[in-house]
């Protein structure tokens, strides 16, 4: 059961250091160019900084939101959100066909 946790929470710290790395800029911070022994010092500090933001969110929300039963997410899947994607599917090509070819 231990185990089972650890697990768990590992994979929250992979998924979060890949979300940080491929949509959160990975170390580097905005507008700051540092070099040498520092800079690697704070290209380290900020991306496990972002890393545990995502982390915080992460488990924020897992403790906010009720968690679904199986029956309910099924049904959230083909009730809502099918026909949300289908919807978003043709007015896309409807943009796409109103714009004609060049």
């Amino acid at each position: 059961f231990g185990m089972f946790f650890m697990s768990e929470y590992a994979n929250m710290i992979a998924a979060s250091a890949m979300i940080v790395t491929l949509y959160l800029g990975g170390w580097a911070l905005p507008f700051v160019t540092a070099t040498g022994v520092w800079g690697g010092v704070l290209s380290i500090a900020v991306f496990w900084t972002k890393t545990l933001a995502v982390i915080f969110v992460f488990i924020w929300v897992r403790w906010t939101l009720p968690r679904f039963r199986y029956d309910q997410l099924m049904s959230l899947g083909w009730k809502v959100l099918l026909p949300l994607s289908v919807l978003n599917l043709l007015a896309v090509a409807w943009i796409v066909a109103s714009k004609g070819t060049p």
